[in-house]
Parts: C-alpha cells; sequence; structure tokens
C-alpha cells in the first residue's frame, strides 16, 4: 500500500501534504499519562518493548498521522557509551560522570543497552496501519555531547562549548565516540523496519558559524554517509533546532534527505533559500497549536502557502507541548486533511 509520508520523504510532492508531530506519542495524551502513572520512570518505560510500541502507536490509533515515531530518547547513545542515565522528576536526565571531569576512555560502552529499542520497532511495524511510515530517530552528535560532557541539559550550553574552544582534539573524539554509535544505532532501527530516521540537533542553535560548521554540518555529514553506505534507500532528516539563516547550508552540505524547519523560520524564506526540490518538514509553532482558532488557521495558511510548491510534510516547528488540547490537534489535522 502507498505510503504518503515516505513518498513525500522521497521527493513526490502532495497535494494533501502528509503530516506527523514531533513528541506525539507523549504527555499531551490521557492515555500516555495513565501508562506512565503505571509504569514509573521513563527509562523503565523505553525499554520495555512493549510499553514503548504502546505508547508508539497511541497517537496512530488516535489521529491517524501519517508517521510513527519511535518512542525512545536521544539520550540511549550515551547510556550505551556508558554514562550512567536517569530522570529526575520535574528536572530532566541526568548523566554521570558528567565529562567536563572525567576521561572518555573510563567508559564501558555497553550497545546492548539498545536492544530494546530495536524489539520495540519490531512490535510498532508489527501492529502498523499498511500506509503509515514508522519513523526512528537519534540525537545529533553535538546536542548529544552537551549532555554528555554537562552531565544534564543547560540554558546555554556553556560547559560544552568552552570544552569545544579549549580541547577540541577531546571533544573531538566524544563527537566521534557519538558519530560510531549513532550509525549503528539508527542501522539497527532501520534493520528492525523503521522506514525513514531523523536526526535532531536541538541545541544547534547556540554555536558561532565555524562551530556550527565543525560541530553539526560536519558530523552529521559523516552519519549520513555511513547510513548510506548501509541503507541507501532510506531517507534522513535531518533537524537543527536554531540554525537560522546557517539552514540552507546544513541542508545542502550535510546530505540529509529532507531538512526539519523550526518556528523561528520565515517558511517562505526557508523555501527561497534550501535546495529546489528538497523536502521539507515544519513548522508550525507549538503555541499555536495550543492557542488554536484564527491564530492556527493563519499560520497553518501560510505554511502551507509557502511549501506548496515541493515536498512537504506537515509537522511542529519543535516538539509538542504537555498543555496542547486534544481538540486543538484534532482541529489541525481536518485544517490539512480538509483542504
Amino acid at each position: 500500500m502507498e505510503k504518503p509520508l515516505l513518498a513525500t520523504l522521497r521527493g513526490e510532492r502532495r497535494a494533501v501534504p502528509p503530516m506527523w508531530l514531533m513528541r506525539q506519542a507523549g504527555r499531551y495524551l490521557p492515555e500516555y499519562r495513565e501508562l506512565r502513572a503505571a509504569k514509573g520512570g521513563f527509562l523503565d518505560l523505553a525499554t520495555d518493548s512493549g510499553t514503548a510500541a504502546e505508547v508508539t502507536l497511541q497517537p496512530i490509533r488516535r489521529f491517524g498521522f501519517d508517521g510513527a515515531i519511535l518512542f525512545s530518547d536521544i539520550l540511549m547513545v550515551p547510556w550505551a557509551l556508558g554514562q550512567h542515565l536517569w530522570f529526575e522528576t520535574g528536572e530532566g536526565p541526568r548523566l554521570a560522570p558528567p565529562l567536563v571531569d572525567a576521561a572518555l576512555a573510563a567508559l564501558q560502552p555497553a550497545p546492548e543497552r539498545l536492544d530494546p529499542v530495536y524489539d520495540t520497532v519490531r512490535r510498532v511495524v508489527a501492529d502498523l496501519p499498511p500506509a503509515t511510515t514508522m519513523l526512528g530517530f537519534a540525537g545529533s552528535p553535538w546536542t548529544v555531547a552537551t549532555y554528555m560532557v554537562a552531565g544534564q541539559g543547560s540554558r546555554d550550553q556553556g560547559a560544552t562549548r568552552r570544552m569545544a574552544y579549549r580541547d577540541p582534539a577531546a571533544f573531538q573524539a566524544i563527537v566521534t565516540a557519538i558519530e560510531a554509535m549513532t550509525v549503528d544505532y539508527l542501522s539497527g532501527q532501520i534493520a528492525a523496519g523503521v522506514e525513514a530516521v531523523q536526526l535532531f540537533d536541538s541545541w544547534s542553535g547556540s554555536l558561532a558559524p565555524a562551530e556550527f560548521e565543525r560541530w553539526v554540518i560536519a558530523p552529521t555529514a559523516r552519519i549520513v554517509a555511513a547510513l548510506r553506505e548501509r541503507h541507501l534507500d532510506t531517507p534522513v532528516i535531518g533537524f537543527p533546532k536554531g540554525a537560522g539563516a546557517k539552514l540552507a547550508g546544513y541542508a545542502r552540505e550535510t546530505g540529509i534527505t529532507a531538512v526539519g524547519v523550526d518556528e523561528t523560520i520565515d517558511p517562505a524564506w526557508a523555501n527561497d533559500a534550501l535546495p529546489v526540490g528538497m523536502p521539507v518538514q515544519g513548522n508550525l509553532d507549538p503555541l499555536a497549536l495550543i492557542t488554536g482558532g484564527a491564530a492556527m488557521r493563519g499560520a497553518v495558511d501560510r505554511i502551507l502557502a509557502a511549501f506548496a510548491g515541493r515536498p512537504h510534510v506537515f509537522n511542529l516547528g519543535h516538539g509538542i507541548l504537555p498543555d496542547t488540547p486534544i481538540a486543538h490537534v484534532e482541529a489541525l489535522i481536518s485544517m490539512i486533511r480538509g483542504r
């Protein structure tokens, strides 16, 4: 059966763009909150393949999105590289030891920690509707490194930026380790049944242009090239949040199949600046979705008009927020599919 999302990622322009939403499997859904309360911590949820598969499928059953995005976390890679990973309630993830004051070489990689993720993929694929594309993902090296170095998220990624300037050789070793594990991880997802993958670079906006070239574009290009050697036909979506005017260079130089556009970028500018014919994904502001009504309709109209001439996957400019009303998601789907 035809898969609209997969066809679009491979370059087909469709009158009605396929759609999915970043973080569509998550806290805005009552069925997710109920399951999370029963199962406990996030890592326990993500590594229980049956439960993670159920969470992945929940938004497909409720909304019929064109893509199912694997329920997991970008920090599975540092966990597989040997850091201890846990999630503090209300505060987010923690990694130990932080590499700002510990050696990468001291870590003991444990790639078997990723095996439950592959099992999750197999379970989801077995239950997906025939027209739904299975999406996998990983964090891009820069963003993953910011957590590995600091041991947690930060407002400006200052500790990691300082390390990259002060000791680029040591930082390159961290990035290289992330690249290798990420290629194996995404390859394992694809072997299990994933049909397209996304690289999330959530903190790429914190870098100066030359550093962006070195720590965002170059590692992404190496990952894409390695994946192409193993899985020639699998589309790769690159999402460098906060890239701004650097988005066009990222799209040209990384070798990605499609590019995600965040909500801060004018879609008309993106359409003009990006390579002709490259599929784009995005870029509704998650707060416009929360607001709904005229604000959402106006934003949707601008996005659809801007990308009308190229392959377009409708999505948010970043992840859906926990206080998003279900009715607004339903209204968004009607706006896109009812035109």
